[in-house]
């Protein structure tokens, strides 16, 4: 049975959507990343291509600002070098309960030792003047529709509406103008979400270089996989083999 979800985004996709919602409906196409862990850790190739994006500096600290559930922080952990720390920040009590788990039984005693957690709001941070220039790169892989869980999920379906990519639009750009402000001039800033809609993606980035254009310079991604927007890359599993979808943009602070 097609939905308001259907409608919505074959609106989006046209003749499209019928193969995008098939590769949707079947288990994401997750690999098992190992290096320098001391335990594999299962997650989409997409998720690594999108951590790997963040252009790291030699030292400071970086910001994973919604690590949850971890994957993303353990591949950026795994290949930071020794003068540099990580902030695996969420929000959320519950998950930021996973994400500890999952860094403390992944990444050995001294990359573990140079990871902090933390739960504060990564909108409401930018507000804090002082905290301003803190971090050297800053992943802001945000909160978004997350249509793959929708569609595997009845009830999820059941209450969707064209209102939800709209709201967390909104609290994108809260968290990605906030990064912006927290990132130090130089500083690479990579935007990601797991959303299908371009309100989400290349929508909340124009309105960034629209505010921030003269202190942004827009950086290509480094894989080639998946397609050209606009601002980014997204790679969607009907053509990129089931990975995604995810959405990357990546730009540095003048």
């Amino acid at each position: 049975m097609y939905t308001a979800f259907d409608a919505y985004y074959r609106d989006i996709y046209g003749s499209r959507w019928e193969g995008l919602r098939t590769s949707l409906l079947e288990p994401a196409a997750a690999t098992a990343y190992t290096e320098g862990l001391r335990a594999p850790y299962m997650l989409d190739r997409a998720s690594i291509l999108a951590a790997r994006s963040l252009r790291l500096p030699a030292g400071g600290i970086i910001l994973d600002a919604c690590a949850a559930p971890g994957g993303k922080s353990l591949v950026i952990a795994s290949v930071m070098g020794p003068n540099l720390r990580l902030l695996s920040n969420e929000l959320s009590n519950e998950r930021r309960r996973r994400l500890v788990k999952v860094l403390d039984e992944h990444l050995d005693a001294e990359q573990r030792c140079r990871v902090t957690v933390s739960g504060f709001d990564a909108a409401a941070q930018g507000r804090k003047r002082g905290e301003w220039g803190r971090f050297g790169g800053i992943l802001l892989d945000a909160p978004c529709s997350s249509e793959r869980h929708v569609i595997q999920n009845k009830k999820a379906l059941e209450k969707w509406t064209p209102a939800r990519p709209r709201f967390l639009a909104k609290r994108q750009w809260a968290l990605l103008s906030a990064s912006f402000l927290l990132l130090q001039r130089g500083g690479s800033l990579v935007y990601a979400t797991c959303a299908l809609s371009p309100e989400e993606n290349d929508g909340v980035v124009s309105r960034l270089l629209k505010k921030y254009g003269e202190g942004l310079t827009p950086d290509e991604v480094d894989f080639d996989e998946g397609e050209k927007t606009q601002f980014g890359r997204i790679l969607l599993p009907d053509l990129a083999g089931g990975m995604g979808p995810m959405y990357v943009a990546r730009f540095r602070k003048c």
